[in-house]
This record gives C-alpha cells, structure tokens and sequence, in this order.
C-alpha cells in the first residue's frame, strides 16, 4: 500500500521550485503524491492548517509536516 503524502504549495517560484526537486523525487511506486496549490484551493488552508502547515511549500508525511524553504507563511493565503 502506497504512503500519501500533499505536497502545499502557493504558486510561488520557491514553492514550484521546491515542487520540481522534492515532490518529484519521492518513489511513485512507495508513495501516492497530491499537490495542492493553496492559491487556487483557499477551501484547503484549513486542512493544511489542521496538518500543521505553518508556510508554504510544505510536505505534509507520516503525519507530520515538513516544511521546505520559505515562500508564504499560511495565514497569507487564508
């Protein structure tokens, strides 16, 4: 069974950079990827919140959020 992970991010160069490098590198065969653009999505802030997301991008694994880099604190974009 494949490990799901999101992948928040806001539309910004570092989080579509951060996009490119790490959420594009994880094992499709071990791990389910979805991305969200909370830009596009604002009804999701919400859930990233509740996953512990503080900044975008951030990689939320194993129930645990992984922030990556600095593009947008969360409460920018809700």
């Amino acid at each position: 069974m494949k490990e799901r992970v999101r992948f928040y991010h806001a539309g910004c160069p570092v989080c579509v950079d951060a996009e490119r490098s790490l959420a594009g590198a994880l094992d499709p065969a071990r791990f389910e990827v979805e991305i969200v653009h909370l830009g596009e999505s604002k009804g999701r802030v919400a859930e990233a919140r509740d996953a512990g997301v503080k900044s975008v991008p951030a990689l939320v694994m194993s129930g645990r959020a992984l922030h990556i880099n600095f593009g947008a604190p969360l409460e920018a974009l809700g």
